[in-house]
């Protein structure tokens, strides 16, 4: 692969561009012939559920764990042989908070600055304070900070060397709405700059605020594209079903011509399948008096269960091979 190339003009407005990526664990097969893009500027969701291979293809991508095979770039530079140069350009920031309690917010940050070498580390503290909001709290011990303020530390020490990219791992894992919202709307922030993004999550509120998104199960990469072209691509029908007993519905359909899946949200039950016209005659027999039936808009949530629920785990079907 040409990385001086790419560097000089080709895939310019790609801040990563990978693929055939695959990572075995011994027998386990983590990644699976992995290929994706990600241009600059942009938010980038990567979901899947735990053990998916999610965490693991993003270390992949920012050169810090070698594929067994596969190519790619990362800010133009070549994931098996540039990963130096990648890494000086990335801020990562994982799931778990990695950072000193027994040291102030702004002692963590130059603590980092420090390790980065900074030429100008005082000015880059300063700027990163003011940034995410830190500067009043810059003397309260990291260790007394609640789950939103600490992941504003930690988005903070990713930004001290001003990458390229962010990998952020789970980043709003265990924290409240109103600091989930406050992140993301620095985040969109960010990707305005210029700065692309690439965030792993469970949430699918989350997911709807990237401007693309891929999903992986299992170490499969089943569905990439905007929120609307992830939906689409499933060409899911879905109903939703409100009335008394829905736990005894939900027992009826199942297996039901046309019925695929069938979830609990809140008081109704949502209804889903491909065959459109056949869901719809089996609600009409099965549904009965005194339930309300009404044609739904097939959500992100509605697809990903979906998707999920066709997926094959690894290690399951490792168990059978050996067994």
């Amino acid at each position: 692969m040409n990385t001086t190339a790419n560097r000089n003009g080709n895939n310019l407005g790609l801040a990563i561009d990978v693929r055939g990526l695959n990572k075995h664990f011994g027998d386990k097969h983590v990644v699976n012939d992995l290929s994706m893009q990600v241009a600059r500027g942009e938010i980038f969701g990567f979901l899947g559920p735990n053990g998916s291979g999610k965490t693991t293809s993003i270390r992949m991508m920012c050169g810090l764990l070698t594929p067994d095979s596969g190519q790619g770039t990362c800010l133009g530079y070549d994931i098996l042989t540039e990963a130096d140069e990648i890494k000086r350009r990335v801020g990562y920031m994982t799931q778990k908070f990695s950072y000193w309690d027994d040291l102030s917010i702004r002692e963590n940050l130059d603590f980092v600055a420090r390790v980065y070498g900074m030429p100008k580390r005082r000015e880059a503290v300063e700027r990163a304070l003011e940034e995410l909001g830190l500067a009043t709290r810059s003397a309260q011990l990291a260790g007394a900070l609640s789950g939103g303020w600490k992941q504003r530390l930690a988005l903070a020490a990713c930004l001290l060397h001003e990458p390229e990219l962010l990998l952020l791992d789970e980043p709003t894992a265990g924290v409240d709405p109103k600091a989930r919202r406050d992140f993301w709307e620095q985040l969109h922030r960010l990707a305005a700059r210029g700065i692309s993004v690439l965030v792993s999550t469970h949430y699918m509120d989350e997911a709807e605020r990237c401007h693309k998104l891929a999903y992986i199960a299992y170490g499969r990469l089943l569905a990439q594209g905007t929120a609307d072209e992830v939906v689409a691509s499933q060409r899911l029908s879905t109903w939703s079903v409100e009335g008394d007993d829905l736990a005894t519905l939900s027992a009826q359909l199942q297996g039901a011509p046309g019925v695929e899946q069938t979830v609990a949200f809140g008081t109704a039950l949502h209804v889903t399948g491909r065959d459109a016209q056949a869901l719809a005659d089996t609600l009409a027999r099965l549904a009965g008096p005194g339930r309300r039936i009404e044609q739904a808009q097939t959500s992100l949530e509605d697809v990903f269960i979906h998707m999920m629920s066709g997926a094959e785990d690894n290690m399951a079907r490792k168990t059978r091979e050996a067994s």
